[in-house]
């Protein structure tokens, strides 16, 4: 078979997946691990999305709602838009390369950080469109940098505000004076998938920009704090010129049945949301104060997760170690940072689990 392949295709990487649980127990010889490395909910989903996604399993023989109808209307009202404004991805990871089909051409440019979100710099190359990667500076994002690699070609510019895996944020105060200097033409995507936990203070209100001069658009998700990540919806706000865009490049019925129901149903679950709000908060203090008990240095963070510097450890060796003690954090090499390790905070029994196999293993790697 001959097959003519764009060279922008052939060099992509696909997206690395993680193994299964039952893969790396099988692998390492234990049973009963924890998984604190892909910034799941630990509560898991919110029980009013299971009674709720129970009822519909026999109507899977019925294709979805195309428009996501009744999820619009209350994440709309929830948010105070219109629902001409939103568009609802299969998780918002869609909605990003829907952006990228709809305004990246070959030979158009976007803007992302690096380290940051792999799939900016995937569905930009998927169509052809070049990427300007930026380094962060000091493990936030430098939106002067940002801004002096913008060029007549850039189209699009990704932000994943709080960003992965640092955690760090950057203020709506500063966010405001950087769109004041981007480009008329240009889609300034703020990618908020840990936006539930950040401090109120420091959220960003896009809903705000959307009338602006400036094109922008806001990424939330159900994947995160309302534990829904195995169902994969989330969902774009943004002004109805660019939805009106998605809505012409999507497919018909992109958001799944059992999605849409599910993210429905733990909208209104605000008991399960608070606690995880709580649970993350806590979590955090506590892990924080036992890692800085064991001469570790935990990272602030705006998020279900944060870095932790080891010093001279090595972080790929380190995150071995702690896999065979039935323990899955996530090692960052590949991100760039060697000498780190990223947690996601788990539930109370995990989080003192976790802090107990870092003790072992600090002992045995120190000796």
């Amino acid at each position: 078979m001959k097959l003519i392949i764009p060279d922008y295709i052939k060099n992509l990487v696909p997206y690395p997946p993680g193994k299964p649980i039952e893969e790396l127990e099988r692998e390492y010889g234990v049973k009963g691990s924890i998984k604190m490395a892909s910034n799941e909910n630990s509560l898991g989903p919110s029980p009013l999305a299971v009674a709720a996604v129970s009822k519909v399993l026999t109507n899977l023989h019925r294709y979805p709602d195309g428009s996501s109808y009744y999820l619009s209307q209350a994440v709309a009202e929830r948010l105070g838009v219109n629902p001409r404004q939103l568009v609802f991805g299969n998780g918002s990871d869609e909605i990003l390369a829907l952006l990228a089909a709809a305004f990246i051409t070959p030979g158009d440019e976007a803007v992302s950080s690096s380290p940051s979100f792999l799939v900016y710099t995937k569905v930009t190359q998927a169509q052809g469109g070049i990427n300007r990667v930026v380094p962060l500076r000091d493990m936030r994002h430098d939106l002067d940098a940002v801004l002096q690699a913008v060029t007549s070609r850039t189209r699009l510019i990704f932000l994943d505000n709080p960003n992965n895996p640092t955690g760090t944020v950057f203020t709506p105060q500063e966010f405001e004076a950087f769109l004041t200097e981007v480009p008329e033409g240009v889609i300034v995507v703020a990618d908020e998938a840990y936006w539930d936990f950040v401090s109120p203070d420091k959220q960003l209100e896009v809903r705000k920009y959307l009338a602006g001069p400036q094109a922008v658009v806001g990424l939330r998700t159900f994947s995160k704090a309302y534990g829904l990540a195995g169902l994969r919806v989330g969902y774009g706000l943004m002004p109805e010129e660019i939805a009106d865009c998605l809505h012409r490049v999507r497919g018909p019925f992109n958001v799944n049945m059992l999605a849409q129901i599910g993210a429905l149903a733990a909208l209104g679950d605000d008991d399960h949301y608070q606690r995880t709000l709580t649970m993350t908060r806590d979590g955090i203090a506590w892990l924080s104060e036992g890692l800085r008990a064991l001469d570790l240095r935990p990272l602030p963070t705006e998020t279900n997760f944060f870095l932790v510097h080891l010093g001279d450890l090595d972080g790929r060796k380190f995150y071995d170690a702690m896999l065979r003690r039935g323990v899955i954090i996530r090692p960052m090499t590949a991100y760039g940072y060697p000498d780190y390790i990223r947690i996601t905070v788990g539930t109370a029994a995990e989080n003192e689990r976790l802090i107990r196999a870092v003790d072992k293993v600090l002992l045995e790697m120190r000796k």
